[in-house]
Protein backbone atom coordinates (compact mmCIF):
# COMPACT_ATOMS: atom_id res chain seq x y z
CA UNK A 1 0.00 0.00 0.00
CA UNK A 2 1.54 3.31 -1.07
CA UNK A 3 1.27 6.66 0.70
CA UNK A 4 -1.37 7.94 -1.72
CA UNK A 5 -3.68 4.99 -0.98
CA UNK A 6 -3.18 5.38 2.77
CA UNK A 7 -3.97 9.08 2.58
CA UNK A 8 -7.13 8.39 0.55
CA UNK A 9 -8.37 5.83 3.08
CA UNK A 10 -7.55 8.12 5.98
CA UNK A 11 -9.45 11.04 4.43
CA UNK A 12 -12.61 8.92 4.29
CA UNK A 13 -12.59 8.28 8.02
CA UNK A 14 -15.22 10.19 10.04
CA UNK A 15 -13.99 12.91 12.36
CA UNK A 16 -12.82 11.52 15.69
CA UNK A 17 -15.14 13.54 17.93
CA UNK A 18 -18.68 13.36 19.22
CA UNK A 19 -20.82 15.61 17.04
CA UNK A 20 -24.13 15.40 18.95
CA UNK A 21 -25.52 16.15 22.40
CA UNK A 22 -28.89 15.29 23.96
CA UNK A 23 -30.85 16.38 27.02
CA UNK A 24 -33.82 14.32 28.27
CA UNK A 25 -36.32 15.82 30.72
CA UNK A 26 -39.30 13.50 31.28
CA UNK A 27 -41.82 14.08 34.04
CA UNK A 28 -44.70 12.22 35.65
CA UNK A 29 -47.32 14.29 33.81
CA UNK A 30 -46.04 13.37 30.36
CA UNK A 31 -45.34 17.01 29.52
CA UNK A 32 -41.54 16.78 29.43
CA UNK A 33 -39.26 17.28 26.48
CA UNK A 34 -35.96 16.29 24.93
CA UNK A 35 -33.54 18.11 22.68
CA UNK A 36 -30.76 16.90 20.39
CA UNK A 37 -28.05 19.08 18.91
CA UNK A 38 -25.78 18.01 16.05
CA UNK A 39 -22.66 19.95 15.15
CA UNK A 40 -22.06 20.60 11.44
CA UNK A 41 -18.65 22.18 10.86
CA UNK A 42 -18.25 24.52 7.92
CA UNK A 43 -16.77 22.83 4.87
CA UNK A 44 -16.16 23.72 1.25
CA UNK A 45 -18.72 26.46 0.48
CA UNK A 46 -21.20 25.32 3.16
CA UNK A 47 -21.57 27.43 6.30
CA UNK A 48 -21.36 25.65 9.64
CA UNK A 49 -24.37 25.23 11.93
CA UNK A 50 -25.92 23.29 14.77
CA UNK A 51 -28.98 21.24 13.88
CA UNK A 52 -31.43 21.34 16.77
CA UNK A 53 -34.18 18.76 17.10
CA UNK A 54 -36.78 19.08 19.89
CA UNK A 55 -39.30 16.38 20.82
CA UNK A 56 -42.14 16.23 23.31
CA UNK A 57 -42.61 13.42 25.79
CA UNK A 58 -45.13 10.87 24.51
CA UNK A 59 -45.15 8.24 27.29
CA UNK A 60 -44.68 8.26 31.07
CA UNK A 61 -42.34 5.64 32.46
CA UNK A 62 -42.56 3.66 35.69
CA UNK A 63 -39.35 2.22 37.12
CA UNK A 64 -40.87 1.13 40.44
CA UNK A 65 -42.50 -2.03 39.12
CA UNK A 66 -40.93 -5.47 38.46
CA UNK A 67 -40.99 -4.81 34.71
CA UNK A 68 -40.00 -1.14 34.53
CA UNK A 69 -40.92 1.07 31.61
CA UNK A 70 -39.15 4.22 30.57
CA UNK A 71 -40.34 7.58 29.39
CA UNK A 72 -40.41 7.97 25.61
CA UNK A 73 -40.16 10.98 23.35
CA UNK A 74 -41.84 11.57 20.01
CA UNK A 75 -38.73 11.84 17.83
CA UNK A 76 -40.73 10.94 14.71
CA UNK A 77 -42.65 14.21 15.00
CA UNK A 78 -39.81 16.28 16.39
CA UNK A 79 -39.20 19.79 15.07
CA UNK A 80 -35.81 20.26 13.43
CA UNK A 81 -34.24 23.68 12.97
CA UNK A 82 -30.88 24.81 11.64
CA UNK A 83 -29.08 27.29 13.90
CA UNK A 84 -26.53 29.33 12.00
CA UNK A 85 -23.78 31.64 13.26
CA UNK A 86 -26.09 34.58 14.05
CA UNK A 87 -28.70 32.37 15.74
CA UNK A 88 -26.07 30.81 17.99
CA UNK A 89 -24.65 34.22 18.93
CA UNK A 90 -28.11 35.28 20.13
CA UNK A 91 -28.45 32.08 22.16
CA UNK A 92 -25.04 32.66 23.75
CA UNK A 93 -26.09 36.18 24.75
CA UNK A 94 -28.97 34.75 26.80
CA UNK A 95 -26.87 32.02 28.42
CA UNK A 96 -24.18 34.57 29.32
CA UNK A 97 -26.67 36.90 30.97
CA UNK A 98 -26.34 39.72 28.43
CA UNK A 99 -30.12 39.61 27.94
CA UNK A 100 -33.05 37.76 29.48
CA UNK A 101 -34.45 36.45 26.20
CA UNK A 102 -33.68 36.44 22.48
CA UNK A 103 -34.35 39.90 21.03
CA UNK A 104 -36.63 40.91 23.88
CA UNK A 105 -38.97 37.90 23.57
CA UNK A 106 -39.23 38.34 19.79
CA UNK A 107 -37.14 35.21 19.33
CA UNK A 108 -35.53 33.89 16.17
CA UNK A 109 -37.70 33.48 13.08
CA UNK A 110 -37.04 31.07 10.23
CA UNK A 111 -39.29 31.03 7.18
CA UNK A 112 -39.50 28.58 4.29
CA UNK A 113 -42.00 28.24 1.48
CA UNK A 114 -44.03 25.82 3.62
CA UNK A 115 -43.68 26.93 7.25
CA UNK A 116 -42.67 29.61 9.71
CA UNK A 117 -40.66 28.65 12.79
CA UNK A 118 -39.98 30.64 15.95
CA UNK A 119 -37.18 29.71 18.36
CA UNK A 120 -37.36 31.24 21.82
CA UNK A 121 -34.92 31.04 24.72
CA UNK A 122 -35.78 32.73 28.01
CA UNK A 123 -34.09 32.96 31.38
CA UNK A 124 -36.51 31.86 34.12
CA UNK A 125 -36.43 32.83 37.79
CA UNK A 126 -39.94 31.84 38.90
CA UNK A 127 -41.54 29.38 39.46
CA UNK A 128 -38.23 27.62 38.84
CA UNK A 129 -34.76 28.82 37.98
CA UNK A 130 -33.48 27.78 34.58
CA UNK A 131 -33.80 28.41 30.86
CA UNK A 132 -36.86 27.69 28.74
CA UNK A 133 -36.20 26.62 25.15
CA UNK A 134 -39.31 26.64 22.96
CA UNK A 135 -39.80 26.00 19.26
CA UNK A 136 -43.05 26.76 17.41
CA UNK A 137 -43.79 25.83 13.80
CA UNK A 138 -46.84 26.84 11.76
CA UNK A 139 -47.58 25.93 8.17
CA UNK A 140 -47.91 28.85 5.76
CA UNK A 141 -51.44 27.66 4.90
CA UNK A 142 -52.37 27.67 8.59
CA UNK A 143 -53.65 24.10 8.52
CA UNK A 144 -51.07 22.61 10.90
CA UNK A 145 -48.95 23.65 13.84
CA UNK A 146 -46.54 22.01 16.26
CA UNK A 147 -44.38 23.00 19.16
CA UNK A 148 -41.75 21.61 21.50
CA UNK A 149 -40.25 22.82 24.74
CA UNK A 150 -37.70 21.89 27.37
CA UNK A 151 -36.45 23.60 30.52
CA UNK A 152 -32.71 23.44 31.14
CA UNK A 153 -31.24 23.77 34.61
CA UNK A 154 -28.66 26.51 35.27
CA UNK A 155 -25.91 23.85 35.30
CA UNK A 156 -27.07 22.40 31.98
CA UNK A 157 -27.29 25.88 30.49
CA UNK A 158 -23.74 26.64 31.60
CA UNK A 159 -22.42 23.44 30.04
CA UNK A 160 -24.38 24.00 26.82
CA UNK A 161 -23.13 27.59 26.64
CA UNK A 162 -19.54 26.37 26.87
CA UNK A 163 -20.19 23.64 24.30
CA UNK A 164 -21.66 26.08 21.78
CA UNK A 165 -18.91 28.63 22.40
CA UNK A 166 -16.29 25.94 21.91
CA UNK A 167 -17.92 24.91 18.63
CA UNK A 168 -17.96 28.38 17.10
CA UNK A 169 -14.49 28.05 15.58
CA UNK A 170 -15.41 25.01 13.47
CA UNK A 171 -18.87 26.45 12.72
CA UNK A 172 -17.14 29.56 11.39
CA UNK A 173 -14.04 28.16 9.71
CA UNK A 174 -14.48 24.39 9.61
CA UNK A 175 -12.06 21.71 10.75
CA UNK A 176 -8.45 22.48 9.78
CA UNK A 177 -7.27 20.30 6.95
CA UNK A 178 -4.56 19.03 9.28
CA UNK A 179 -7.36 16.93 10.78
CA UNK A 180 -8.54 14.57 8.06
CA UNK A 181 -12.26 13.98 8.13
CA UNK A 182 -15.18 12.86 6.00
CA UNK A 183 -17.97 15.41 5.38
CA UNK A 184 -20.45 13.00 3.75
CA UNK A 185 -22.42 12.51 7.00
CA UNK A 186 -22.94 16.28 7.40
CA UNK A 187 -23.98 16.58 3.77
CA UNK A 188 -26.53 13.75 4.13
CA UNK A 189 -28.10 15.31 7.22
CA UNK A 190 -28.13 18.73 5.55
CA UNK A 191 -30.01 17.25 2.58
CA UNK A 192 -32.44 15.55 4.94
CA UNK A 193 -33.10 18.83 6.75
CA UNK A 194 -33.76 20.65 3.47
CA UNK A 195 -36.18 17.91 2.41
CA UNK A 196 -38.07 18.13 5.72
CA UNK A 197 -38.23 21.92 5.52
CA UNK A 198 -39.56 21.78 1.99
CA UNK A 199 -42.17 19.15 2.81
Amino acid sequence: MNNETMNTQRSRMPGQYRPSLRFYHPNGKGTGGAVEMNLHPAHDNVNGSIMLKIANQCAVGNRRVPNPTYARFDWENAICVKLDFNDLCKILQVFRGECESIDGDRGIYHQTSRAATKIQLRHLIEPICGYSLEVYRNSREGDSSSNGHIILSPAEALGLCEAIAGSMAVISFGIPMLVEHDTSAYEAQERGFRNVSAA
